[in-house]
């Protein structure tokens, strides 16, 4: 299988990766990992096309479960997802979770990525660019191209899931699992060409 999940910032995209990935034991890929250097250097503005090349390496095994929203990265990921996971999640869930997250972490200072040195702090949470803002500022503008992407007929092969509240996507999570274990994907076919 391989799975792309995309959804609001906080809505625990990377925590149902993670979640899948161990189910159906495939790789894990985090886009942020992937695109935040230290100093909080942002890929995708500063070098697109590292960015896209380390993307490129990473689903290019026969199976894998994304989580992110860069908008480089979909088509890549798209043209060979089988699944993808829209965590449709109501405001009310995603700015708890977004809130109750950057909470802990500012207090733990815990790294985010590993060997980037990257935390987040008190100081920077009004920001334009934190986690809590930016799910606020771009709920809605996601939600409406994440309707258009599941409407889009270049997904007609990929098989879509919308969870809209997390118990349906706990529930997908044995879903996906029991379904792997009963038949099998073959691994090197993709839905778009």
């Amino acid at each position: 299988m391989r799975i792309a999940i995309i959804g609001s910032s906080g809505s625990g995209k990377s925590t149902l990766g993670r979640r899948l990935a161990g189910r159906l034991g495939i790789p894990a890929v985090e886009l942020d990992a992937l695109n935040w250097e230290a100093g909080w250097r942002n890929l995708s503005l500063e070098d697109p096309e590292e960015l896209t090349r380390r993307i490129q390496a990473a689903i290019a095994a026969p199976g894998w479960v994304t989580d992110g929203n860069y908008r480089a990265a979909l088509p890549l990921i798209l043209a060979r997802a089988t699944d993808v996971i829209w965590l449709d999640y109501s405001r009310r869930v995603v700015m708890s979770r977004v809130i109750r997250r950057s909470f802990a972490r500012s207090a733990s200072g815990q790294e985010l990525w590993p060997g980037t040195g990257n935390t987040e702090n008190w100081r920077r949470w009004f920001d334009k660019e934190h986690p809590i803002r930016w799910a606020w500022d771009t709920y809605d503008r996601r939600k409406t191209q994440y309707a258009a992407l599941f409407a889009d007929p270049r997904l007609a092969g990929v098989r879509k899931h919308r969870p809209r509240r997390p118990a349906e996507a706990d529930a997908l999570v044995e879903m996906l699992a029991a379904a792997k274990e009963k038949a099998p994907v073959r691994e090197d076919e993709g839905p778009i060409s």
